[in-house]
């Protein structure tokens, strides 16, 4: 579900950027003559990697934090790409979320909830129309303007940054995500019956 969740969220992203819903009028991703969409990944875990790979096989500018330079380092690894990474502590992070066209909210929570790492001064501060995607809200939210919203109404926005918080983001792509879950059921029930033989 992770590996759904990272890929689907670059193209709620790129949904939220166009003028149609009243985004930026950007595209995700470069073109000949136009400076690539800056995108800032918060985590370094498999929501992350995907949504790393997806937006640079756009031809996005990636810049990924995290606090563990190990993910980090295994990130960089497993995409085999030249992407920034950056401690998440680091002073950078503020002009960052600043800067960024997209704000991808992927940490892992712990002890039951995501820590909250961008503060409601820091969106105030980011580009009109803007976008957050929070896919740690059903564990808090790692963003301190976060509200859980639904797959009727995904969006709203605060300091006229748009913000999409919806939960279980694999539902979006519901006969891919059962699916994946449906192989994976498959071989647990091969293997214990194989165990049992």
């Amino acid at each position: 579900m992770s590996e759904i969740a990272g890929s689907t969220v670059m193209l709620v992203a790129s949904e939220c950027l166009s003028s149609t819903n009243h985004g930026m009028g950007i595209i995700l991703g470069g073109i000949t003559g136009v400076p690539p969409t800056k995108v800032v990944i918060l985590g370094a875990g498999t929501v992350a990697e995907y949504a790393a790979r997806t937006a640079i096989g756009l031809g996005a500018d990636v810049k990924i934090f995290d606090k563990d330079v190990h993910k980090l380092q295994r990130l960089r690894y497993a995409i085999g790409s030249n992407v920034y990474t950056c401690i998440i502590d680091s002073q950078v992070l503020p002009e960052e979320i600043r800067q960024a066209d997209v704000v991808i909210g992927a940490l892992r929570a712990e002890d039951g909830l995501t820590p909250c790492i961008i503060t409601e001064d820091m969106v105030s501060h980011m580009k009109p129309d803007s976008v957050i995607i929070d896919v740690c809200i059903d564990q808090g939210g790692c963003f301190e303007t976060s509200e859980m919203t639904t797959l009727d109404t995904p969006t709203f926005r605060k300091y006229e940054v748009i913000h999409y918080c919806v939960p279980n983001i694999p539902s979006r792509v519901a006969h891919t995500a059962s699916t994946a879950l449906s192989n994976i059921y498959f071989l647990f029930a091969e293997n214990r019956k194989n165990r049992r033989n």
